[in-house]
């Protein structure tokens, strides 16, 4: 049966699958589902229309699916989605989407995300992605899989952060992030390459070096960004394993609306 805290307070109508274990003083409200398996801690608030799937760890204090920080909203049923294997720690706040938007604010499977995070409306987290303590999206922002965010970092609305990113301590975040890149810095600079975190998920040295080869294309050639976008087109051909990440990169940059960090 589940496992509810007496002093817990669970809306009637929440859905809480049987094997769901709830903290004491926490609070659930009726537009809430919870799958499988998920550990909810002491003194935690989950509100409005959220779902939260399989085997999270949620710690104590967290507030999840309150609305948005956003003037315009007026109460429409956004949503809050959560995926699997998430730890959330103490002291994070996930906000429901906005009509203005997706009306979603999304969080994928196998994240890490530590303490004081916040995630601001219509965000989208994607899967294994690091978010060290004090980390703040605001609103709109996207996060691609297996990236990692900095301590104290800010990341300015409607910013976009490739796969495989490092954003390093602190820094201020105005600009999209290309794929594969170690940023850090107010204002901010790009470092490199992300090879620790490349070499760890057991990419290639045909694909790291290729990678390399995109960054120096970028950041010194002192080429444009259509020269740079252009001149990578040839890499496969010396590459050929790195033709997904070529096409990744290029998709990325020229879906760009904020400009990249150069």
């Amino acid at each position: 049966m589940t496992q509810i805290h007496s002093t817990a307070i669970v809306d009637p109508r929440a859905q809480l699958d049987g094997t769901v274990e709830v903290g004491p003083y926490t609070l659930i409200g009726p537009n809430v589902k919870i799958g499988a398996g998920t550990r909810i801690g002491p003194h935690c608030v989950i509100d409005g229309h959220t779902t939260i799937g399989r085997d999270n760890r949620i710690f104590q204090f967290n507030s999840l699916g309150a609305i948005p920080q956003d003037k315009k909203y007026e109460g429409e049923p956004c949503e809050l989605h959560i995926g699997d294997r998430n730890t959330i720690r103490e002291f994070c706040t996930f906000n429901l989407g906005t009509a203005q938007d997706k009306a979603d604010t999304r969080i994928g499977d196998d994240n890490w995300i530590m303490a004081y995070v916040h995630i601001a409306h219509d965000c989208v987290v994607g899967n294994h992605v690091t978010m060290a303590n004090n980390a703040t999206l605001a609103g709109h922002v996207e996060i691609g899989d297996w990236s990692t965010v900095g301590g104290l970092t800010g990341i300015l609305q409607r910013m976009r952060i490739g796969i495989h990113t490092m954003i390093g301590f602190a820094s201020h975040v105005a600009k999209d992030i290309p794929p594969y890149m170690v940023v850090d810095g107010n204002p901010l600079n790009v470092r490199g390459v992300n090879l620790v975190g490349l070499r760890r998920r057991d990419f290639s040295d045909q694909r790291i070096a290729a990678i390399r080869e995109m960054h120096k294309i970028l950041y010194r050639q002192s080429l444009t960004l259509e020269q740079a976008r252009t001149a990578m087109t040839a890499l496969p051909q010396t590459w050929p394993e790195a033709a997904g990440d070529v096409a990744l990169m290029d998709a990325f940059l020229a879906s760009s609306t904020a400009g990249i960090a150069r």
